[in-house]
């Protein structure tokens, strides 16, 4: 059967402020970034990145990378939110409302 989600299934969500006025700052926040969507995260918004996770267990995986590659200076902040707690967040783009991402369609087996 084909289900978004599973039981256990949650959104990583990144959110950093990172300093970018030196040439070494902007690469290392460059490099930051590049490792996130290496990682599966796409841009929800800017310095804002989500990715979803089929359990608790790979979204700790996903968390330990993120925090392997953390840049020296700055502020990095992962949230860990449920398919449920996701689907309540409330998107605008002005005062028009937009749908919430869906989860990616994973297969289930029983």
């Amino acid at each position: 059967m084909l289900t978004f989600g599973g039981l256990n299934s949650m959104w990583i969500i990144v959110l950093f402020d990172l300093p970018t006025k030196t040439k070494i700052e902007r690469k290392r926040y460059t490099l930051f970034r590049k490792r996130l969507m290496k990682g599966g995260f796409s841009m929800m918004q800017y310095s804002v990145y989500m990715r979803h996770c089929a359990s608790d267990e790979n979204a700790r995986v996903h968390v330990h990378r993120v925090k392997n590659n953390l840049p020296p200076d700055g502020e990095v902040r992962i949230i860990k939110i449920t398919d449920k707690q996701f689907a309540r967040i409330e998107v605008f783009y002005g005062k028009k409302q937009k749908p919430t991402e869906k989860p990616p369609a994973q297969m289930e087996l029983f």
